[in-house]
């Protein structure tokens, strides 16, 4: 069997779990999730892996990397990523990868950038399923009239993110 070497990491955000399967980072998701049961089972079964805890260098870069961001030191992460879903899920998560920071995007307007208007309902459960919450930027997701909806690190933190990245923010989402 292989491992998954994972930490916790405390943030002024809440907590994460991250993940390293032979040198990729496969998880950095928050750690009192609702679906974290069914989240770590996939990426288990997915890598055919099992979770130990162990800090390694990636984790320790990740760690690193994220602290800059929160910082607004840096804008953009170079981890190198392993996505563990389905091809729906990848193709997802991998135009989430495409949101520049400080920029957000809609459930509709990403079915349509699949080619796939009606696929809203799929794309937000894709968005939900995202493992690697920060670097792959599903908090950039808000509703199509402009509000904050679902967030598995929750609404708090979503809402924190979101003004970290663009300051004047602030006041749209204070009706939050």
């Amino acid at each position: 069997m292989k491992t998954i070497f994972i930490t916790e990491f405390e943030t002024d955000f809440g907590t994460l779990i991250l993940g390293d399967f032979e040198g990729k980072l496969c998880l950095c998701d928050w750690k009192f999730r609702k679906m974290r049961t069914q989240i770590d089972q996939r990426i288990k079964t997915g890598l055919q892996a099992e979770f130990q805890a162990k800090t390694t260098e990636l984790l320790i870069e990740t760690q690193q990397q994220l602290n800059a961001y929160f910082a607004g030191e840096i804008q953009d992460f170079d981890i190198p990523l392993q996505l563990v879903g389905t091809e729906f899920q990848q193709k997802v998560w991998n135009q989430l990868l495409q949101i520049k920071y400080s920029e957000t995007d809609s459930y509709l307007s990403l079915s349509k950038k699949l080619a796939n208007q009606q696929a809203i309902r799929a794309v937000a459960s894709a968005n939900g399923a995202n493992a690697i919450s920060i670097i792959v930027p599903c908090h950039r997701i808000i509703g199509s009239n402009g509000e904050l909806i679902g967030y598995a690190g929750g609404l708090a933190a979503k809402k924190k993110l979101l003004e970290l990245e663009n300051p004047g923010l602030q006041n749209q989402l204070s009706l939050f």
